[in-house]
């Protein structure tokens, strides 16, 4: 019989203090001393330290010595430890960045010329070409448009049938290249004045008709039906259906830029508009500006035919 105490504990057994701990009490199902440590009634057992588990974080030790070896890992100053293998993930990133412009650039090449009929007739062109714009679209346009197009508070709608300047590829280019109210002198211009000059009761009254306009139940010939067509028909057009191109938008739709409830109507009356859109020129290359148009013209023609 073994005298090991693990393969046959006996709890009448009398055990002589262990040189090693010095504890008296031994757990008679395991065998295992115990740590003198008692937890109402629960006492911990001094068991070894489980082997799997040291040979892990021996393992993990190496692999931490080998990798700061090899890869670049201790800051110093303003720089680092390169490493044995010279791994530089910026460079790596850069060298990324420039394969894919390679190989983007036989088809991107061919955006340059702006010839929009003839690249929206190519389907094998376009294919690749929406993938590349929408990820331009999403770093430079969504922020304000919306990822999706759908527009917000104070950025006009993109994937709609209705346009400030135009939605054909050829204006939209126009509009990227000079941007709206921007700061370059070719750039398109659109302000909504202030309205302070009228009495209290006709921003009331205008405020109310241009409000009732989306529902469709404006009267034309109420007081702010006829203060609309003394001062507003002229940018918005008759009824306020827009499209005249002016940078004027309609007021009969969902999509009002700053918002068609009387309150924030009366606000624009009271202060007026006037947003900003930067010129895209000194940023994007011609391709990219003349890529990214056709990109923001099928929304709104991807919205038509969704409606049909």
């Amino acid at each position: 019989m073994s005298d090991d105490p693990r393969l046959n504990p006996d709890p009448d057994a009398d055990h002589e203090i262990d040189a090693h701990t010095g504890h008296l009490e031994v757990d008679p199902v395991t065998g295992y001393d115990t740590t003198g440590h008692d937890w109402n009634g629960i006492r911990e057992l001094n068991t070894p330290f489980p082997k799997l588990a040291l040979w892990a974080m021996i393992l993990t030790f190496v692999y931490s010595v080998i990798a700061w070896v090899l890869l670049p890992a201790w800051p110093y100053g303003k720089d680092f430890t390169r490493g044995l293998l010279g791994l530089d993930q910026t460079e790596m990133a850069v060298e990324s960045y420039r394969a894919l412009t390679a190989d983007r650039s036989d088809w991107m090449a061919k955006f340059e010329a702006g010839d929009f009929p003839a690249l929206q007739a190519d389907d094998t062109l376009m294919l690749p070409a929406m993938a590349a714009a929408d990820r331009l679209f999403q770093d430079n346009c969504a922020a304000c448009h919306g990822a999706d197009g759908g527009g917000g508070p104070g950025f006009p709608v993109l994937n709609d049938d209705y346009w400030l300047w135009g939605g054909d590829p050829e204006t939209i280019a126009e509009t990227l290249h000079v941007g709206i109210n921007a700061t370059g002198d070719d750039t398109r211009f659109g302000q909504m004045p202030a309205f302070d000059w009228m009495e209290r009761g006709e921003l009331s009254a205008l405020a109310d008709y241009v409000t009732a306009l989306p529902q469709g139940n404006a009267d034309a010939d109420s007081e702010g039906g006829v203060l609309f067509a003394d001062n507003c028909s002229a940018c918005h057009a008759e009824g306020g259906i827009g499209g005249m191109e002016n940078g004027a938008p309609a007021l009969t739709d969902q999509a009002v830029i700053y918002g068609q409830d009387r309150a924030s109507v009366l606000e624009t009356l009271r202060r007026g508009r006037q947003g900003v859109m930067p010129a895209w020129s000194d940023r994007l290359t011609e391709a990219e500006i003349n890529l990214l148009a056709l990109y923001v013209a099928n929304l709104s023609k991807d919205d038509v035919e969704g409606q049909q």
